[in-house]
């Protein structure tokens, strides 16, 4: 359940969030669990969270250069975890945070966890016919829980509406296209704290993925083999528009190519990050990712619902 991009806020704050990019295979070969609807899987994508809900553990590592205050440049290293847990079947509880390394040319580095961040998901609608799934949600970051360098001591509240639409409908004839899905994820960021301190913002994304395991599955056996087999080619756009304060109006954000590894039981990804304007920053920036799929690992223990 990642928070979008956001870069409206203190320094470091703001580093952190350029670093981590802001902030799941029935009928397919490559998992059996997840965000699946119908013949379409939705991967866990990095920056940009996916519509489904799911018992999983995921782990972040990131890098950047960013500017500080006086225009240095210094590198930003970020590693995340975050563990979803689901209470029923359609409902899941999370729990992240990020450990933040800033090293700034000229003093003022820094280093500690940011603060928790704990939300709930539920998923509202699925139609397998149209591989279509929404949910809604709700993130609370809270303020002053993480290392007073880093984080911020205000709170934030996050409602989200999470979609995936899947292109497996369309007609044979373009059986190509089917293979292609898109997601999105859109939702406020309410501060605690006055607007200059903390202005609020509009957090929204929108991924296009290409899935070789539906290509493979669903339209046509290519004889693709191993590793590739398993690929899923994405692009993520995490943004950010602040709503109040002297930035109002300005979107920030990045645009992220990369790939996903799927398996089973998990997946690992790698993507750039292309800051899409000068406010977003000045270099590009890498995020890794490995993902674990607990329900398939542990479906009677773990990764089971606590409530069926």
């Amino acid at each position: 359940m990642r928070k979008l991009f956001k870069r409206h806020a203190a320094p470091a704050r703001a580093a952190l969030m350029a670093a981590a990019g802001a902030a799941c295979l029935a009928g397919s070969p490559a998992a059996s669990a997840h965000a699946v609807v119908g013949d379409r899987v939705f991967p866990a994508t990095l920056t940009v969270d996916d519509p489904g809900v799911g018992d999983e553990f995921d782990t972040q590592f990131g890098h950047v250069k960013t500017q500080d205050d006086n225009g240095d440049n210094m590198n930003v290293n970020t590693v995340s975890y975050e563990w979803d847990k689901l209470i029923t079947k359609n409902l899941a509880f999370s729990i992240a945070s990020n450990y933040v390394t800033q090293n700034a040319p000229n003093g003022g580095s820094a280093k500690g966890w940011d603060n928790l961040t704990v939300g709930a998901k539920y998923m509202i609608y699925a139609n397998a016919r149209h591989e279509f799934m929404a949910s809604i949600g709700l993130l609370a970051e809270i303020g002053g829980t993480g290392a007073k360098s880093i984080a911020n001591a205000y709170s934030t509240l996050t409602p989200n509406f999470y979609f995936g639409k899947g292109f497996g409908d369309l007609p044979a004839s373009l059986g190509y296209l089917r293979p292609f899905a898109v997601t999105g994820q859109i939702g406020p960021n309410l501060t605690t704290t006055s607007s200059d301190n903390g202005p609020n913002s509009l957090g929204w994304g929108l991924t296009l993925q290409y899935s070789l395991p539906y290509l493979q599955s669903q339209v046509k056996d290519l004889g693709i083999p191993q590793p590739f087999s398993n690929l899923v080619l994405v692009v993520e756009a995490p943004m950010s528009t602040c709503t109040a304060g002297a930035c109002a109006g300005q979107t920030t954000g990045t645009v992220n190519p990369g790939v996903l590894w799927l398996n089973r039981y998990g997946q690992f990804g790698v993507e750039a990050q292309i800051p899409v304007n000068h406010l977003s920053g000045n270099h590009v920036g890498v995020l890794f990712d490995a993902h674990l799929y607990f329900d398939d690992i542990f479906p009677n223990s773990l990764g089971k619902p606590l409530f069926n």
